[in-house]
């Protein structure tokens, strides 16, 4: 009897996990190594930039890449006070959220029209769309220059918000439209007979649905508005009116450069895009896959 009961157990006894389940367990902690080294290497220079914004100009070159013996607050209200940083962010401000919200307008009812609409130009208008993005965009300084000075629109906001929504609306509409065309017909011809027009499908189901897509070129369009300095230097001459890249680059000169407020700048000129990041991070992962997966 007791024979028998061992026999049992024996063959309710788990059995060792094979070579093919050991590989996978040791393939996965290869990957995670990686992924932990990927991620120090690519986050290192963030808190590289944070702990020598609080360093002294002799220790940053006695000891460049160490934590600093002293934590020098002062560096940020000095960067803040000598380059006039409120008003560069003031006009920022204005600048990028002006042009991201036109971006954002027009983009999205210009893929509206391009996802869910057959004409007989369509083909053309895409391929017009598509040419705005083979442009290479500082190619373009010296006419637009000729033309802003002909029209009067140097030294204006406008001068930096409309090249801005003109170059990244190609991008903007391809990733709204390819997400917009990945939303299934049904949706529209339901809301079609329940009375709903166009103009109601759009505003009421297209928008909300296509939030990921539009998250994700807002990112791409803040991070390069908000970080310009070829446009801003050329269109831009008025102290008053100089964004947030022009003002830091007074730090530095033919002759020197002041690394302590130069770093202290850049660290708070970075803060408002790692929290727009952080704060659209899962839009922007649902947007970076629009159109992958039909119906």
């Amino acid at each position: 009897m007791n024979t028998k009961m061992q026999n049992a157990a024996e063959l309710h006894k788990p059995s060792p996990p094979g070579a093919a389940f050991r590989w996978k367990q040791a393939r996965r902690g290869a990957l995670n190594i990686v992924l932990t080294l990927y991620a120090f290497v690519t986050l290192y220079p963030l808190f590289w930039l944070f702990i020598s914004a609080f360093k002294s100009n002799p220790e940053f070159y006695e000891r460049p890449f160490g934590v600093p013996r002293e934590w020098h607050w002062n560096n940020f209200t000095d960067a803040w006070t000598v380059a006039k940083m409120g008003v560069s962010f003031t006009n920022s401000l204005i600048v990028t959220f002006a042009a991201l919200i036109l971006t954002l307008v027009i983009g999205a009812m210009a893929a509206f029209v391009l996802s869910r609409f057959k004409f007989r130009l369509r083909a053309a208008v895409m391929g017009i769309f598509l040419l705005g993005m083979l442009i290479p965009i500082h190619s373009t300084l010296v006419p637009l220059f000729i033309l802003m000075k002909k029209i009067g629109m140097l030294d204006t906001y406008w001068a930096l918000i409309m090249p801005y929504t003109a170059f990244e609306l190609s991008l903007a509409i391809f990733v709204t439209m390819a997400y917009m065309t990945s939303i299934p017909k049904e949706i529209e011809e339901a809301s079609l007979i329940d009375g709903t027009g166009y103009w109601g499908f759009f505003m009421r189901m297209m928008l909300p649905l296509s939030l990921p897509a539009l998250a994700t070129v807002g990112i791409l369009a803040f991070l390069r508005f908000w970080n310009d300095f070829a446009f801003a230097l050329v269109f831009i001459s008025k102290p008053a009116l100089q964004t947030l890249p022009l003002s830091l680059s007074m730090f530095a000169t033919g002759y020197m450069t002041d690394y302590r407020l130069t770093f202290a700048a850049l660290s708070l000129a970075v803060i408002p895009t790692i929290a727009v990041y952080l704060i659209f991070q899962e839009q922007v992962m649902k947007g970076m896959v629009a159109g992958s997966v039909k119906g």
